[in-house]
């Protein structure tokens, strides 16, 4: 595994004052990892995997957590809360077969939604994207998760039904 790129972590501040901190995902971030998707309401689970999942598997979190940060790259948002810092959301990509564009993934934890972590951590991941030579990055949306679909295209990506699977929107940007 590569070195951890310290140097793309951010501090940032959300509109409504909170402060966060957007980095790389680290390996000892496993059990926060767990604990981020345990607190998801199931609606947000589904709309992340596109299936119900109740809890994530050990050999996932694992495979979610230890990143190369090359060809599979992964954003958090930390923020402080009460008992510490907790991972409020998150963001990756993975390198398609092809090593021209990458699939990606977001999801944000139910009471940060509409705090503006999605468009940081998206904005992180676009960038290294970019700077890793990606030309285009794409992803698979729920048809009926309309909120997902806007956010996407004013973040430039393009959406069109997926042939294969009519629950599915294809969604691509050019980077």
């Amino acid at each position: 595994m590569a070195e951890y790129p310290q140097q793309l972590e951010r501090r940032r501040t959300l509109a409504d004052g909170r402060a966060v901190l957007i980095r790389p995902i680290r390996a000892d971030d496993e059990p926060r990892e767990r604990e981020f998707f345990a607190q998801l309401s199931p609606e947000s689970r589904q709309q992340r995997f596109m299936k119900f999942v109740r809890t994530v598997p050990d050999a996932m979190l694992q495979y979610l957590t230890h990143v190369d940060y090359d060809r599979h790259m992964a954003f958090v948002c930390e923020a402080q809360v009460a008992g510490g810092p907790e991972l409020v959301g998150q963001a990756r990509y993975f390198a398609n077969p092809d090593g021209r564009s990458c699939e990606f993934a977001v999801v944000v934890a139910d009471a940060w939604r509409k705090s503006g972590v999605a468009g940081l951590l998206m904005e992180a991941l676009i960038r290294t994207a970019r700077e890793r030579g990606f030309r285009s990055m794409e992803g698979l949306v729920l048809r009926d998760n309309r909120t997902m679909l806007r956010f996407v295209k004013a973040l430039g990506f393009e959406a069109t039904p997926d042939p294969l699977e009519p629950t599915m929107a294809r969604v691509e940007k050019k980077l």
